[in-house]
């Protein structure tokens, strides 16, 4: 394992040497961080180099890291991260980037190299609001078109804004302010002498 990885690194080493990378190893991976302004040549370059030929996209996933590890977060919020697979050369990678603007997050969509990167992106950009640019149909997937805001973005409100329902009458879904009350759950608590046979 730790031949392979040093073939992956030198090859994306030499690959990327105009270009500014981060690369980290760790736990017999290679995490590679590039700016939003290489993002889509350096994911090309993964793709299409014959060195390292990175054919499938396996994942790609948003993050809103405004209070990673439960403190406040120095560096950029929003960040995404996809999954790679060299199937010939047998080697993954994973890729980072980081969207420079967090008031309007925008990185370049990569659905023009692999098309699994389609519905990805759409999910990120329904979760988190973050743009794919050049992706060409960017809409919600998973909310639904009337929804306001992005749900894994980590203000938004537990309870959110509006509900729905169907409405038997007007045969139609209608929205209504949330009515459900705010309440603390407490955990019951059982107190037994001789619980569990001890004493």
């Amino acid at each position: 394992m730790s031949q392979r990885l040093d073939t992956l690194e030198a090859a994306l080493r030499a690959r990327l040497a105009d270009t500014p990378i981060d690369l980290k190893r760790d736990r017999g991976e290679i995490t590679l961080t590039v700016a939003a302004a290489d993002y889509l040549a350096v994911a090309t370059a993964l793709r299409s180099d014959p060195t390292l030929k990175f054919e499938q996209l396996m994942d790609l996933c948003g993050l809103d890291l405004s209070t990673y590890r439960d403190q406040a977060w120095q560096g950029m919020r929003y960040c995404v991260v996809s999954h790679l697979l060299s199937i010939s050369l047998n080697w993954r990678l994973r890729l980072k980037v980081f969207a420079p603007d967090d008031n309007v997050p925008v990185v370049d969509s990569l659905t023009g190299l692999w098309s699994a990167a389609d519905w990805f992106e759409r999910e990120a950009f329904d979760m988190l609001g973050i743009i794919f640019d050049g992706h060409v149909d960017l809409r919600r997937i998973l909310t639904d078109y009337g929804f306001i805001g992005h749900p894994l973005r980590k203000d938004f409100p537990v309870s959110g804004h509006v509900e729905m329902r169907y409405d038997a009458e007007q045969k139609r879904v209608i929205y209504e302010p949330v009515t459900i009350e705010p309440r603390e759950v407490t955990p019951r608590i059982i107190r037994e002498d001789n619980y569990g046979g001890l004493h």
